[in-house]
């Protein structure tokens, strides 16, 4: 029975290789020896997806951005997010500590918004409203799994598919991941969650990296920029490096653990959309609440310390601008400059 479980195991590798689909990404969750956890994620995109930065005050007035039938919400929390075309916010962390991911997911499937009745929320927004509203992992599943909007997915410039995953961590080393499958939303939650990459599914992503957890990463790990190999290498790594104390030591770990499944610059398939180039790297330390950020085209590192945010309700949004890959390093809070949210994508 091992021989055939391992045989089945490797039957679905192979296929899994054979049906690339997604654009590329990588996110961990690294907890330290004094319980502070740190998430790090690689954005891998074919293209420039020229992101910019951006601090989102308490008491923002918001909507689903869909126009007509929009889901509409005041922000609880302030947050800091990166953006994607200035268009979507692609990750965040809140000033509660929640950390929001999102990956690109090419079997995601939201169903027909309009025949739930429901609220309307762009796809581009969804990150943020969960930033905007939730503190915590726990809370952010309590709501979210009762489905209180239903999700428009227009394309994303250039015509791909606008789809996608979300991963969410917080400050006491709690995860999930969430999914739209057969537009029905599905709830991975545990903290034993630590690894997402791209396609396939979160279930079926686990049952390939069971093979290579048995293999031991000291005896092989699969090489390649695939979504699954990444994920194997990823977990691998993650497991096998120390758990510090040293603030500094534990976020040249998770960067290392990152850059290890990176795509250099350059590198795309578009026969295998699941290999991009990796365009951005950062790390959140929740505790802290500094937001690490590397730009592929940046000779250095950068950060913001959200505490230096002005995020009380009355601030103004805020941006720090990106655009010509300025050179920037150190702590950046005060070059951010008031200026008009960006609109989520719609139809």
């Amino acid at each position: 029975m091992r021989k055939f479980f391992a045989a089945w195991l490797l039957a679905c590798v192979a296929l899994t290789l054979m049906s690339a689909g997604a654009k590329a990404c990588t996110r961990v969750l690294y907890g330290t020896a004094d319980k502070d956890y740190i998430v790090g994620r690689t954005m891998d995109w074919d293209v420039d997806p020229r992101t910019n930065l951006w601090s989102f005050p308490r008491g923002m007035a918001r909507d689903g951005g869909v126009g007509p039938g929009s889901i509409k919400w005041t922000s609880k929390h302030g947050s800091l997010a990166a953006d994607f075309y200035d268009a979507a916010t692609a990750e965040g962390v809140n000033e509660a500590g929640l950390v929001v991911s999102l990956l690109y997911l090419a079997e995601a499937d939201y169903g027909d918004p309009k025949a739930s009745r429901k609220p309307l929320l762009s796809v581009a927004g969804w990150a943020q409203y969960v930033l905007d509203n939730y503190a915590s992992v726990a809370d952010a599943v309590k709501a979210l799994q009762k489905e209180p909007f239903a999700i428009v997915a227009p394309d994303l410039p250039g015509g791909v598919k606008s789809a996608s995953h979300m991963a969410l961590a917080d400050g006491s080393g709690d995860s999930a991941i969430l999914e739209y499958l057969g537009g029905k939303l599905v709830i991975h939650h545990n903290p034993k969650y630590t690894v997402m990459t791209n396609s396939p599914p979160f279930d079926q992503q686990l049952a390939l990296n069971t093979y290579w957890t048995e293999i031991g990463g000291s005896n092989f790990l699969p090489g390649t920029h695939r979504a699954s190999d990444r994920f194997a290498r990823a977990y691998w790594n993650l497991n096998a490096t120390p758990k510090v104390a040293d603030e500094r030591v534990a976020i040249a770990s998770v960067f290392s653990i990152i850059r290890n499944v990176s795509v250099p610059l350059g590198i795309s398939t578009p026969q295998e959309p699941n290999i991009a180039s990796t365009r951005w790297r950062s790390v959140t330390d929740i505790k802290q609440r500094l937001y690490y950020f590397e730009p592929t085209l940046n000779p250095s590192i950068f950060w913001v310390d959200l505490t230096k945010l002005k995020l009380e309700p009355g601030a103004k949004p805020a941006k720090l601008d990106l655009s010509g890959s300025p050179i920037l390093s150190g702590e950046v809070s005060d070059k951010f400059v008031p200026a008009e949210p960006f609109k989520f994508l719609s139809h």
